[in-house]
């Protein structure tokens, strides 16, 4: 078959940059909306790597259908058929596709609640994300074209300069954020209808070059779990079990939301409610990505818009451990390029990125402009 070379270069960088996988390694890779041609292409690519390839394709129309139906016997029987295979697999490729991000909005809320408590938590929360190497991958179709308002052409050349960038020499410049957010204490954002406090002492920071999500380009940490006050609104819509939310406004108190606002306000409090820690944070993060500049409601892409942060109600990662364990993880973004009405971080009451670009010396090759 006719191999566009943008494509051979990202299997490349999945297998052996992403997941290192090495001879012998198991890998599941798990596509899902996309035709055979780039499984193939990766299948071929871990092969080469001396790895073993298990290729399993779906549809989100198939996976609603199952959503619709399934009860938690159901969940309990995938769950345990999953989890043992996941247990045997040393690397995990995600390939997210399809020409409806909607496709979900009309299952019910409980059922979602069910999957994810009872599925992929266990499965992919618990040992995927802790036991493998594994990388998720938004794939580019048609809809992801209709949702950035390009052409197909366009987008899709937008695309492969957003995943194939040098990821190596973004990794080398988010060394001295990790440093930083690793010697600080109180944090402060201000933005749009934004003032909210909180302290990162003492919790590890993570940059994410690469290895887990492609796109990538955000450096993490979490909060310490109580520390959070304060208002944030968020201005970028995000798709959350299938309803686009917009003008989601949070209110914290001692580390909890107090009251959650949005176009579906209704909507929102059900997932805030799926259990203790949904109304915690799990995660702050800033975006690097110097190729994406605007919101396309896809989250992989969303969340790494320069110049943006991400504050994630929900279960915080391993490595950036403030003990918020949950169900839900959902990143929620605000921009704040002075195209989306500016913003600021301050670090121990140091400005440290105003508008989206960062301000002090050390932080300066994380600007696009070097990151191009």
């Amino acid at each position: 078959m006719m191999i566009d070379p943008r494509l051979e270069k990202l299997a490349k960088n999945l297998v052996n940059y992403s997941c290192s996988v090495k001879k012998g390694e198991k890998v599941w890779i798990d596509a899902s909306g996309i035709g055979y041609e780039f499984p193939a292409i990766l299948a071929r690519e871990v092969y080469r790597a001396g790895g073993y390839p298990f290729v399993y394709q779906t549809d989100p129309r198939v996976k609603r259908e199952i959503m619709m139906g399934a009860d938690e016997s159901y969940w309990e029987i995938l769950r345990d058929r999953d989890k043992a295979f996941m247990e045997q697999m040393d690397a995990y490729i995600g390939i997210r596709g399809g020409q409806n991000n909607f496709e979900l909005s009309d299952v019910p809320v409980k059922n979602t609640q069910q999957y994810s408590s009872i599925y992929a938590e266990a499965v992919h929360h618990n040992i995927r994300v802790k036991k493998t190497k594994w990388v998720i991958l938004r794939y580019p179709t048609e809809g992801m074209s209709q949702l950035s308002k390009t052409s197909t052409e366009r987008f899709e050349d937008f695309y492969f300069n957003v995943c194939n960038l040098d990821y190596q020499k973004m990794s080398n410049a988010m060394d001295a954020l990790v440093d930083l957010m690793n010697r600080t204490d109180k944090v402060r954002i201000v933005a749009k209808d934004t003032d909210i406090t909180f302290s990162i002492k003492d919790i590890p920071s993570v940059k994410c070059d690469g290895k887990h999500n492609i796109p990538d380009g955000e450096v993490y940490t979490a909060p310490v779990r109580d520390s959070v006050n304060g208002v944030i609104t968020y201005n970028v819509g995000s798709i959350e079990h299938g309803i686009l939310f917009e003008n989601v406004r949070l209110e914290f108190k001692d580390g909890k939301i107090i009251k959650a606002t949005a176009n579906f306000t209704d909507k929102i409090n059900e997932i805030f409610d799926t259990d203790e820690g949904a109304r915690y944070i799990g995660e702050f993060s800033l975006g690097l990505n110097p190729y994406i500049e605007n919101p396309m409601g896809d989250i992989l892409f969303d969340e790494k818009i320069a110049g943006s942060i991400h504050f994630t109600p929900g279960a915080c990662y391993e490595d950036a451990y403030n003990g918020n364990k949950s169900a839900v993880h959902w990143d929620l973004v605000q921009v704040h390029t002075e195209k989306y009405g500016g913003g600021e971080i301050w670090f121990d009451g140091t400005l440290v990125r105003k508008n989206g670009l960062f301000v002090i010396d050390e932080l300066k090759y994380l600007n696009p402009e070097y990151l191009k």
